[in-house]
């Protein structure tokens, strides 16, 4: 069983330490992903109350968008992954990966063997939080290898680190038996992940539907996130199509971009629903939550997931989710109460969008429930949470 990270207080200013914290990530900005905003999310957290935060990265050596104390070291692209190979740290990163106090990984590969060959000789505690199910993963993006020995891999890349860091963060309940199940850890730190409620619960420009083409009395439920095979949008179109032919109200908007986007939408043009379909592409993190407003509910097939941050922001804009009951979609969406969790059927789905749809006072009282549960994921709150842990582990205290 996971255990609940307890929140211990670590001081700043007024007798509190200041940290220097490292993040280390196979990937990050420019790439666009749950874990990039969750890193970037922390680290802006944790600066605000005067720690000073280093990410550990692999390539994009021209990119710069003013972000301070951002490591990049030489890699290789995999293709349109996103993903960054990169076998050593730039000289800088040499330089500064001994001088931390904590060392957060949030890759089980080429990352974290770099962190812990530089910050476990120092004396350095390492943490890991597995932010991906990499067995379905594995299964989407690997196929062409044998399945059992994806496994073998997977299983041993995460047991092997797993053994080696001070500590295992599983962000969700779900994601804390799988680690277990997969035989990984029987260990892992439950510490939820978490998202900044305020510009989603506050957009500044908030969108209207007609913005995106939809009628005034149009009920639009959107999805957000990277279109990819591993996100099951061919169930989510499905269910769309269902709902759409059955309430002429019904459109969609699709936030985000992905190699399943051409798919999706000629199975949309094949039933003549483009015209009530809206795909922004790549949509920039900064205007999600100005998006978010122009909809009714928020909708997601995928069964890939380890504690879905996208879920959390619709939440906090008030929206009402719809998703497949599996692990990290079941540990946020409350059954009945902030939205519907539903079999991986897609007539089951459809009849849950039919039903929010149809039911407007119900749509108001989930959007209710859900910006409150949505509140107990705040960063401001999280942030003590994680440090809490990192005192725990025996971050090293200037």
């Amino acid at each position: 069983m996971a255990r609940v990270a307890a929140s211990i207080e670590m001081p700043l200013g007024h007798g509190r330490h200041t940290l220097r914290i490292g993040m280390f990530a196979d990937m990050y900005k420019p790439h666009l992903s749950g874990v990039t905003n969750y890193i970037s999310l922390y680290k802006r957290r944790f600066e605000d109350l005067g720690h000073e935060v280093f990410v550990f990265t692999f390539g994009h050596p021209g990119y710069e968008d003013g972000e301070r104390n951002v490591i990049r070291s030489a890699a290789v692209p995999w293709g349109r992954t996103g993903w960054q190979a990169g076998l050593f740290l730039s000289e800088a990163g040499q330089r500064i990966a001994p001088t931390l106090d904590i060392a957060h990984v949030h890759h089980p590969f080429l990352s974290a063997h770099l962190a812990l060959k530089y910050c476990k000789p120092a004396g350095i505690p390492v943490v890991f939080t597995n932010h991906t199910r990499y067995d379905i993963y594995s299964d989407m993006y690997a196929h062409w290898v044998p399945r059992r020995m994806r496994m073998a891999f997977v299983q041993q890349s995460l047991h092997n680190l797993a053994s080696r860091v001070d500590g295992v963060i599983a962000p969700s309940p779900g994601i804390a038996q799988w680690l277990s199940d997969f035989d990984v850890t029987d260990d892992a730190v439950l510490l939820s992940n978490c998202i900044d409620t305020v510009p989603f619960a506050n957009p500044t420009h908030p969108h209207k539907r007609t913005d995106f083409g939809f009628a005034e009395d149009s009920v639009v439920f959107c999805y957000l996130g990277r279109l990819g095979p591993e996100k099951n949008l061919g169930m989510l179109v499905e269910a769309f199509v269902r709902a759409a032919e059955a309430d002429p109200r019904i459109c969609l908007l699709m936030l985000g971009d992905g190699p399943a986007r051409g798919e999706a939408q000629e199975r949309l043009w094949a039933h003549g629903l483009t015209s009530r379909v809206h795909f922004t592409g790549l949509t920039p993190y900064a205007l999600v939550p100005d998006m978010l407003a122009a909809a009714d509910a928020f909708v997601t097939a995928s069964v890939s997931e380890v504690h879905p941050l996208v879920i959390m922001e619709a939440m906090a804009a008030g929206l009402p989710a719809i998703g497949v009951h599996s692990p990290g979609v079941a540990d946020i969406i409350i059954d009945g109460q902030t939205g519907f969790l539903t079999s991986q059927n897609a007539c089951v789905f459809s009849e849950r969008m039919l039903t929010l749809a149809a039911e407007p006072e119900l749509r108001n009282r989930m959007s209710q429930a859900s910006r409150e549960a949505a509140a107990l994921y705040d960063i401001r709150i999280m942030a003590e949470e994680m440090l809490g842990l990192y005192a725990r582990v025996g971050a090293r205290v200037d």
